[in-house]
């Protein structure tokens, strides 16, 4: 069994233009350092030791490849499939890895989407997922901080109102541990013709939750930041991202 990352790096970004008309979404720079988005991802891989990266491009990927070469100056051996055309949707990417042998169903994979930055502790994730047995894990925060101001309502009435309130919800960050053997389960999906877009999380995760699979739950409070937006983009605080995670520099 062989440890392995996965990072989902071939989107259009289409909701990042109009940046992404001539940057692929994960190279769009961030920080004081103006490193893009997916070297904040290999070096997190690197330091919890996940050496052996798989990247899922499709979109203006030469801009990755150019850049990241096979991995050697960042510490990580670096493996690129393209996203077949067809195929739409982060689980087909997927299933299209496993179907060109880069991963088979003896390997565990931690899944990274290539627009998130996380100071998530890689190895812990591991180490839970393991402890469980499951076949999916999930990373998820202990509470949902939102960006707007938030009111209770009865009839006419505001009766409670908090600004930017943390909501005691448990939202995925967009991190996962997979074990490859899903891929089977994904392929007899994909094979019933069912999915013209195949989505991890809507697809994949929630089938195998309704279905009472082993899905289990890794609760985070670290620092983690959904970059797949202008507007996120703007809102990003450089001195937050080199508090959270110059380390890794």
């Amino acid at each position: 069994m062989a440890v392995k990352g996965i990072i989902m790096a071939g989107g259009m970004g289409t909701r990042f233009k109009p940046l992404s008309n001539y940057l692929q979404k994960c190279m769009v720079p961030i920080g004081y350092r103006e490193k893009p988005i997916l070297e904040y991802i290999l070096r997190l891989y690197r330091h919890h030791n996940i050496n052996d990266l798989i990247l899922l491009v499709g979109y203006r990927y030469l801009q990755i490849e150019n850049y990241f070469d096979k991995g050697e100056r960042f510490g990580v051996n670096l493996e690129y499939i393209q996203d077949k055309p067809e195929w739409k949707g982060s689980a087909n990417a997927i299933l299209n890895a496993y179907k060109e042998g880069a991963f088979t169903s003896d390997d565990t994979l931690v899944v990274y989407y290539g627009d998130i930055v996380s100071n998530i502790d890689l190895g812990k994730l591991l180490e839970h997922h393991n402890e469980t047995g499951a076949s999916v894990t999930l990373a998820l925060t202990t509470g949902l901080k939102i960006n707007e101001g938030v009111g209770t309502v009865e009839g006419d009435w505001v009766t409670e109102f908090k600004e930017k309130p943390r909501l005691d919800l448990r939202a995925t960050i967009g991190i996962m541990v997979l074990e490859g053997s899903v891929a089977s389960e994904m392929k007899k999906m994909h094979g019933e013709g069912q999915y013209q877009s195949y989505d991890l999380m809507g697809d994949v995760v929630q089938h195998m939750v309704q279905d009472v699979e082993k899905v289990a739950a890794y609760l985070t409070d670290a620092f983690w930041y959904d970059v797949g937006s202008i507007e996120r983009y703007e809102r990003l605080s450089n001195t937050q991202l080199s508090k959270e995670l110059g380390y890794l520099f």
